[in-house]
C-alpha cells in the first residue's frame, strides 16, 4: 500500500486492499491477473493500492506480530547470533509457556530452528544458552526490506519500492 504521495508505507493482503476498495480508501494502481469471484461482482486481484486521503498515521503502537519480533531483533537469532532468512526462523518463548510465559513483547525473542531444538522448553540458562539481547517492547521499527529472501520484491512493485529492488541486486 501506498501513501497518498506514491510512497510505500506497509504490505497488506489482497483481501485488506478489496476491503478497502470496497470503503472507497484506495485506489488499485497495479492489478494481478487472477480474478476474484464473487456472486455479484468479479474483479482483478489488486496488486498495488494508493491511500486516497493524506492522513496517514505514523504515531501507532508497534503491534506485536512475528515479521516485528523478527525486525526488533534484526533476523538475528538471539541465542547464536546468526542472521538467517524469514523462512529460516521461528520465535521462541524465553518463558516457556509451560511454565506460564506469555505470548508478547517482553517474552518473544527472534531463534533460528537449530537453537529453538536445543532450547526445547527450558530456560535459556537451563538449556546453557545466553541471550543476546533482553527481549523489549519497541517503541518504533525501521521500514523492513523482508522481501529479500528467495522470493524477492514481486514484479507489479518494482516501480513502486525502488530501494527493494536495488537491495535485491546487491544482496544476489
Amino acid at each position: 500500500m501506498l501513501t497518498p504521495w506514491m510512497a510505500p508505507h506497509r504490505v497488506i493482503t489482497w483481501q485488506r486492499a478489496v476491503v478497502l476498495l470496497t470503503l472507497g480508501k484506495v485506489e488499485v494502481l497495479e492489478e494481478y491477473e487472477e480474478p476474484i469471484v464473487a456472486p455479484s461482482l468479479t474483479l482483478r486481484t489488486p496488486a498495488v493500492v494508493r491511500l486516497t486521503r493524506g492522513n496517514v498515521s505514523t504515531k501507532r503502537k508497534v503491534r506485536f506480530s512475528r515479521l516485528n519480533v523478527f525486525t526488533r531483533d534484526g533476523f538475528r537469532c538471539q541465542y547464536c547470533g546468526v542472521r538467517r532468512a524469514m523462512d529460516d526462523l521461528n520465535y521462541d518463548h524465553v518463558v516457556p509457556r509451560v511454565r506460564g510465559g506469555k505470548t508478547g513483547w517482553e517474552n518473544i525473542v527472534t531463534s533460528c530452528y537449530a537453537c529453538n531444538l536445543r532450547k526445547g522448553s527450558r530456560t535459556p540458562d537451563e538449556a546453557g544458552l545466553k541471550l543476546l539481547r533482553r527481549p523489549f517492547r519497541p517503541t518504533s521499527l525501521p521500514h523492513t526490506p523482508f522481501l529479500r529472501a528467495e522470493k524477492g520484491v514481486p514484479p507489479l512493485w518494482r516501480d513502486y519500492c525502488p530501494h527493494l529492488v536495488d537491495d535485491q541486486a546487491s544482496v544476489a
